[in-house]
């Protein structure tokens, strides 16, 4: 099974976070991944820029409407995101337990969908694609 860990930072979060030495975070997140690449169970991961960087399309009207960032009040930013496969979803629960992550932070489990989501639409076009394409990516 693969798991997503979604790291989300509230306003107070990033704020207690200036305070920690950005080595010290670095070498905390660099360990959690090493950690993680000597189990086997990491197969992505990265971190996000400052929401200054990003966009926000908002899709309620007849045509999506584009918003740079920041996008107003910042509750819980999405700073970043691993994704592993482990055996179960307590093993999910384990490594994300570990992760080094401080007060006011985060971190959303969510099961990556899987072949067996889609068993009802076997014969749909797409899904007999999307096969293929994880091998054409390299991510099956």
């Amino acid at each position: 099974m693969k798991y997503m860990l979604i790291m989300r930072m509230t306003d107070a979060a990033l704020e207690a976070a200036k305070t920690v030495p950005f080595e010290e975070v670095i070498n905390a997140m660099g360990a959690f991944n090493e950690s993680m690449m000597k189990a086997g169970v990491l197969l992505a991961g990265e971190g996000l820029s400052d929401p200054e960087e990003g966009f926000v399309l908002d899709f309620s009207g007849d045509e999506p409407i584009v918003t740079d960032g920041p996008y107003g009040e910042t509750h819980e930013l999405f700073n970043g995101f691993w994704i592993i496969r482990v055996s179960s979803k307590e093993e999910a629960v384990e490594w994300a337990k570990r992760c080094p992550l401080g007060p006011g932070a985060r971190l959303e489990v969510r099961r990556v969908t899987d072949e067996s989501d889609f068993e009802d639409f076997t014969d749909n076009e797409y899904i007999q694609k999307e096969e293929g394409w994880r091998k054409e990516l390299g991510t099956e």
